[in-house]
């Protein structure tokens, strides 16, 4: 019978750079039964973003981060920089990446790849808090 779930996490980041979610998210989907179907996995803000990406060298994170800054970077005079120099560049760089995944999930599990993990990424400079929504949509056991 098709079902649908939804909830969100929240997330205390460190500032910028990129949050493995991977776990939580199958911990959720483990948590509501989800066998078949697919899993949304959306944030709340302007200034972080969700990726799909390696999980297997933290290089391949930094060489990504070094690649935002080159395409949007801190100091440029920006328009916008009521909320500082960080925040503007952090706009452009979620509007380059993504806000929601879709993922598909068979048999309870997310149906990634061997070296892929979820992303949550902090634009910002200082930490901040993060609600990231999910909904699942298929067969829930029970």
């Amino acid at each position: 019978m098709l079902d649908h779930r939804q909830d969100s996490l929240t997330f205390e980041t460190r500032g910028q750079g990129f949050h493995d979610i991977t776990g939580d998210v199958a911990g959720w989907l483990a948590a509501i039964g989800a066998v078949d179907g697919l899993v949304t996995v959306f944030v709340r803000h302007t200034s972080a973003s969700l990726t799909i990406q390696e999980n297997a060298d933290p290089d391949v994170q930094r060489d990504l981060a070094d690649s935002l800054d080159a395409m949007a970077p801190r100091h440029h005079p920006y328009r916008h920089g009521s909320e500082g120099p960080d925040d503007m560049p952090a706009h452009i760089r979620t509007m380059l990446t993504s806000v929601s995944l879709g993922i598909p999930v068979s048999a309870g599990r997310m149906r990634l790849g061997t070296w892929q993990g979820i992303y949550l990424i902090e634009h910002r400079d200082r930490p901040h808090r993060r609600e990231i929504a999910l909904h699942f949509v298929g067969e829930v056991d029970g």
